[in-house]
Parts: C-alpha cells; structure tokens; sequence
C-alpha cells in the first residue's frame, strides 16, 4: 500500500514541477519587449555639375627680388657716415652706405695727375711746330684741366701721324694711369643701388677694412620674390605673367602676385618645376611664407565634395528611394579638403556627412536641411 502511495506523489511532483516550469517560461516570453528598427537621418545635397576651375595650393618662403652682399675691393679704415652702419638702416638710392679713409690713396692719385700735367704741358711746345692745326684743341684741353675734377676725356686724334705723336710723348700711358686710379678711388664709397634696408652689418666703425672683405647685406624692401614648386603634369598650363593669389597662414591677409619666371628644368628627385612669383606691399617681409593659389584650368561637368565622402577613392554614397548605394566615380582632382569628381548625374542625392557604419543597402531618411543629425525610431 505504502509502495502505490509513493508512486502517487512522485507522479504528482513531476506533474506539479511540469506546470510550474511551463508556467514561467510562459511568464518570459510576455515580458520580451518588441524590436525596434533604427533608421538614421542623413544629411543629403544635390547633385549640380558645372565647370570647376582648378587651383593649385602651394607655399614657399618670401625672399627679396633685389638682394646684394656687399665687398670691399681696398683697405682701410672705416669711418662714420651720415647714418649708422646697422642693420635695419634705411638708405635711399645712390646715398652713401659706408666709406673708407682713403687719404693715402687720393694724395698718390694727386701725384698722378701732377704727372700727366706735367708731361702735358711739355708736349705742348713740339706739338705746336709739328702740328699748329691741332694745337689749339690740346691747348684748351691743358687750359680746363682741374686737379680737384676728374680727368676729361681726350681730345679726339684726327690722323694717324697725331696718335703717333701723342702716344710717343707717354701721354696716353699717363692718362690711362690717371683714369685707373680714379676708378678704384671710387670704391672706398659703397652707394645703394636702389633703396632699401641694410639686413646686416658686419663690421663696425673704425674696423680696419681689408680686400675681399663681406661687409653686410642690402636687400630692397619694395619687391618680393616667392620661390614655389609646381608638378610637371602642369607645366603646359603656367603662363608669364598670371595673376596669382596670395595668402599668410593665418588667411587673414591676401595679396595679388604675378608669375615672373617659370625654370625649365625639372627637379629629378621630386619632378617639379621651380615657379616665381614677384609681388609688392610695404606690409610684406623677407622670410615670410606664404601660400600661393595658382588657377590653371577648368574641368567641365564636374562636381566638389569633400574628400572624407570617398569610399575607397572611387566612390561614394548616394540616397536612393531611402537606401543608400555606392556610386562609382572618378576623382579628378584633389585639393588639400575636397577633391573635383566625374560621374555623378545631376540630380542625385548625394550624401553631405560620413554615416557611422554605412553599407550599400542600409535604410536611411532624408533629414530636413535644418535640421540635426540623428536616428529615427520606428
């Protein structure tokens, strides 16, 4: 009896324990929540070919067009002018930048002319026996000769019988020694070329100057070169004299350019051409660097995007009936953010922002134009 009564129970246990986890797994499923479908809003912009203009974006340092080291070809001391030999002088055009003691040298030239007036003045007898029709031009030659000038060029020899003559009595040696001398007086005086600024200076007053000597650097602070490299493939399309635009790195100052010079020989290592662009403003300065926009050619039935868009460089991502698809295309140029492609049609919607986790195919909804990025829940 105790045997049936225990078969009993056990079988209700199992039944009770069967009901129970029927039960809770009944209870479960009625607590799943319902899944809910993501669809993201992207922003989208259409399609507009037309012709872009291709710019390239360069840079360089700016360097003075005019710029010349100054040396010394004499000796001596160097004495203080009108203004300081420093750098950051100002001198106009032909003013004095430097001079050199040259007492030495100017009383050795005084001997020099004493000798040729000396040697003048004794030909003048003879010549007037031999040659009376041309004694009074020599004789008005010796009346205006001026130690304190510079010697006056010589009277013009009117037959070979005269030159002769002439030259036979030491006076074309004479003069030529005279005219010598004063050529290299002339170089204890450094005159500025054109105005400009003296950049450095390495010497100082009362320096004891000796030939071949560097002295400093003058640079004319009125025009500006900028030396940029440009890739071979657009060699064909530079010209001299286009205009080009200018730029500091912050972007806040612009200037307008023009290409001087274009060097025909292409650098091997990196196959650019060296371009030069010359420009004028008093705001600009040796060292500065600056980018260059150089406009070379127009592509037609183009459009720009945004070079983060590209996927794998060939394509990108366009809204179609809410889904998203790639479209093949073809890059044709590439600025430094954005990049000129071919191959869209006008009219498509083009995505405008990169899509967290695209894939051609994925859902999507156009957002409006004002409105922020987000997700949709449905």
């Amino acid at each position: 009896m105790r045997q049936y009564i225990s078969i009993i129970l056990a079988i209700l246990l199992i039944g009770g324990a069967f009901m129970g986890y029927k039960k809770l797994a009944n209870s479960k499923n009625d607590q799943k929540p319902p899944v809910k479908k993501i669809v993201k809003l992207v922003q989208t912009q259409e399609v507009k070919n037309t012709s872009i203009p291709l710019v390239i974006t360069t840079s360089g340092t700016l360097k003075a067009k005019d710029k010349i080291d100054l040396f010394t070809e004499v000796q001596g001391i160097l004495l203080k002018g009108s203004k300081d030999f420093k750098a950051g002088t100002y001198f106009s055009k032909g003013e004095t930048v430097l001079r050199i003691n040259s007492e030495e040298f100017s009383a050795n030239l005084r001997s020099l002319k004493s000798n040729f007036y000396s040697v003048l003045t004794a030909m003048m007898p003879d010549l007037q026996l031999d040659f009376p029709e041309v004694y009074p031009k020599w004789q008005a030659y010796l009346t205006n000769f001026d130690m304190q000038k510079s010697l006056a060029k010589l009277p013009e020899t009117n037959s070979d019988k005269e030159k002769y003559f002439i030259t036979g009595r030491n006076i074309l040696t004479s003069y030529y020694s005279v005219k010598n001398a004063e050529a290299r007086l002339s170089k204890y005086v450094i005159r500025a070329p054109f105005s400009g600024v003296l950049s450095d200076a390495m010497v100082n007053q009362g320096t004891l100057i000796r030939p071949g000597q560097k002295l400093g650097t003058f640079v004319n602070t009125s025009i500006y070169e900028l030396e940029v490299n440009i890739n071979t493939q657009y060699s064909d399309l530079l010209q001299k004299g286009k205009k080009v635009t200018l730029q500091n790195l912050e972007h806040t100052k612009e200037w307008t350019g023009v290409v001087s010079r274009i060097n025909p020989i292409v650098d091997v290592n990196t196959q650019t051409l060296k371009v030069y662009i010359t420009l004028k403003d008093k705001a600009l300065k040796e060292g500065m660097y600056l980018e260059a926009s150089l406009p070379v050619k127009s592509i037609s039935d183009a459009f720009e995007v945004q070079r983060k868009l590209l996927v794998d460089d060939t394509k990108l991502f366009v809204v179609t009936d809410s889904i998203l698809n790639l479209q093949n295309i073809t890059p044709v140029f590439f600025n430094e953010k954005t990049v000129v492609v071919k191959g869209l049609e006008n009219g498509q919607k083009l995505v405008k922002e990169p899509v967290p986790g695209a894939h051609e195919g994925m859902v999507v909804k156009k957002a409006p134009s004002n409105s922020p990025k987000n997700s949709l829940n449905n």
